[in-house]
């Protein structure tokens, strides 16, 4: 699933401005076209999650796959922009049952330490593998037509969902007990759609107008009444206490912000090498490709190095990493150096994507048991994907505050967004260096009173 999703996100991405001319949408309109698939992923993620751990991980990871496989026909033969929307959004949700569904069938087959480490590194490569090979189809399919990158991802899932009929062992049906929480998923779907939407339209209704202070006070109202609710539904949607965790909080947050502050800085770039500077898809394309190939590279190591150095230590150089890269696209112009901007940014954007990924997989995922593993990878996921839709519409707000005439310093303002992200990241990662140490000093003290 981490492939399809990869996949649809780059293509989807390259094909971004040639949806908007084709369907006349504005800058704003047109990022709902990625946002729509987010929320309606982000959305749903935790009811997905806990969904597989109830109903049993095969069946939801089959039945959800079916879903996004006729999501995709249906949104590549669309000619409305409102239709295709809807079906991103559909398709969407279909991810957010697939996606947890995925992982936790992972986490559950192999045991916590080097064995579901390498797993989580063989899956992390699938995803770069995925966004990859979509953006050297994307540049190519393009060129024919932005049809053919929505319609691409439907023999994918077919394959998949084939495959996965004869592969996964009915096993892995192991049944949690509980319920569902629909209320929690319908206050906490509804909290982030209205957030989105409010971040989007601010600079139109302007940040300090009635409208948009009430809807941040409505967003705010809404989760607290998740959070109400979850405190006193015998079957939540998310057990709060599982968020004592100190390394799973982390591990969530420095999700949110490699998804949210990347897929803002996709969108920028795409209007920059398209728009601005009048490079064709393919071209666009391959300035990104270093970076996934990078990942897709070095992924499958990445188990053994979270061996041999801890989660932590990898985490916090790959954010470090990821604002080094983005403080290299602030020196944007009209002519950019492929050899001394272009490249060297998308590689170490390339490098915090292998350094992260898979340990913040890691992370979130030990330590818990397996009836909640569902719970964890949806939360995980959610941070992602919520991550990507709240930052995407607040860098489109960027964007759009500088007219319907895209400027290098509109762009470079947008992609601060992004950068001020990473920095914070970093620092979010830090603590977790400094929270391990009485821990290590701890097992040191022991190993001395062992020989003593």
């Amino acid at each position: 699933m981490i492939f399809l999703d990869a996949l649809d996100v780059s293509m989807v991405g390259v094909a971004l401005p040639a949806i908007q001319h084709d369907l006349g949408l504005s800058t704003s309109s047109l990022q709902w076209v990625v946002s729509g698939y987010v929320l309606g992923y982000g959305g749903l993620l935790l009811l997905g999650g806990r969904t597989a751990d109830l109903l049993g991980r095969r069946r939801v990871f089959l039945v959800a796959l079916g879903v996004f496989a006729i999501a995709s026909l249906l949104g590549g033969l669309v000619d409305d922009g409102t239709l295709l929307i809807v079906a991103r959004f559909v398709k969407g949700v279909g991810a957010a049952f697939t996606a947890p569904a995925a992982l936790s069938i992972i986490t559950t087959t192999f045991p916590e330490g080097p064995e579901r480490n390498k797993a989580l590194s063989i899956f992390t490569a699938c995803g770069a593998s995925g966004y990859s090979l979509g953006l050297v189809l994307s540049g190519l399919l393009t060129e024919i037509g932005w049809r053919w990158t929505l319609l691409m991802p439907v023999p994918v899932a077919i394959i998949a969902l084939v495959a996965a009929l004869k592969v996964l062992p009915r096993s892995t049906e192991e049944r949690a007990e509980g319920g569902h929480d629909l209320i929690g998923a319908v206050l906490i779907t509804a909290s982030m759609l209205l957030l989105v939407f409010t971040v989007v339209q601010a600079p139109e209704a302007g940040w300090t107008s009635p409208r948009t202070i009430g809807s941040l006070v409505a967003v705010a109202a809404l989760l607290g009444l998740f959070v109400f609710a979850e405190l006193r539904m015998k079957h939540p949607l998310v057990r709060l206490g599982i968020l004592r965790s100190g390394s799973l909080v982390r591990a969530n947050l420095g999700l949110l912000i490699l998804m949210g502050s990347y897929v803002a800085f996709q969108f920028v770039a795409m209007q920059y090498f398209q728009n601005l500077l009048g490079w064709s898809a393919l071209g666009t394309a391959l300035a990104f490709l270093p970076a996934g190939l990078l990942v897709a590279i070095s992924s499958t190591k990445m188990g053994d190095f979270a061996d041999r150095f801890g989660t932590t230590k990898l985490a916090t150089i790959g954010a470090a990493a990821l604002a080094g890269g983005y403080a290299m696209f602030l020196g944007i112009d009209e002519r950019p150096s492929l050899g001394g901007l272009v490249i060297p940014g998308m590689l170490l954007l390339g490098i915090a994507f292998a350094l992260s990924f898979a340990p913040l997989n890691i992370q979130a995922t030990n330590g818990v048991n397996d009836d909640e593993q569902g719970l964890a990878s949806g939360l995980l996921n959610t941070s992602g994907q919520v991550g990507g839709a709240i930052v995407l519409a607040a860098v489109s707000a960027v964007l759009s505050s500088g007219g319907t005439t895209l400027s290098i310093d509109t762009l470079r303002s947008a992609i601060v967004v992004s950068l001020v992200l990473a920095l914070v990241g970093v620092a979010i990662s830090a603590t977790g260096l400094r929270a391990r140490k009485p821990a290590v000093a701890e097992q040191e003290d022991a190993k001395v009173l062992e020989t003593v």
